[in-house]
């Protein structure tokens, strides 16, 4: 004799337990995503500090050859920011800008190693952001 088996249950999962589970995941993605985009962009950072530093290295030698700024090379613009250089016989100063996913970035760097920088964590008349919730 054959059993019916109307009523018995199929493994699985219920709808209820499935909108838990994707609650669950949309809650730690709003959560991590953020977090994971000043990762990145604190990783972008660095390309435009060491440009600038290498270009100030750059400038002070190119001044004790030459006895004047004018002229000194400016360093290659990188993947995520483009160096820009102001030089007169006696002082410079190197701009780095932000592009791309790094818009509005800027920092700055002159003769008397004074740096400057304005980004989206804040800005530093006297120093470098480099993350969120930093000042000079």
């Amino acid at each position: 004799m054959k059993r019916a088996y109307c009523c018995s249950r199929q493994p699985g999962f219920t709808l209820i337990e499935l909108m838990i589970a994707v609650a669950i995941v949309a809650i730690l993605a709003a959560v991590a995503m953020p977090a994971y985009r000043d990762y990145v962009l604190r990783g972008n950072v660095p390309e435009a500090t060491a440009g600038l530093g290498q270009g100030r290295v750059v400038m002070e030698q190119w001044f004790q050859d030459n006895r004047t700024y004018v002229g000194a090379p400016c360093p290659a613009n990188g993947r995520n920011f483009d160096f820009a250089c102001v030089t007169t016989a006696t002082t410079f100063t190197i701009t780095a800008t932000g592009k791309g996913s790094m818009a509005g970035f800027s920092y700055t760097i002159d003769q008397n190693n004074r740096r400057g920088s304005a980004t989206p964590w804040g800005n530093g008349a006297t120093c470098w952001i480099t993350r969120r919730g930093e000042a000079c």
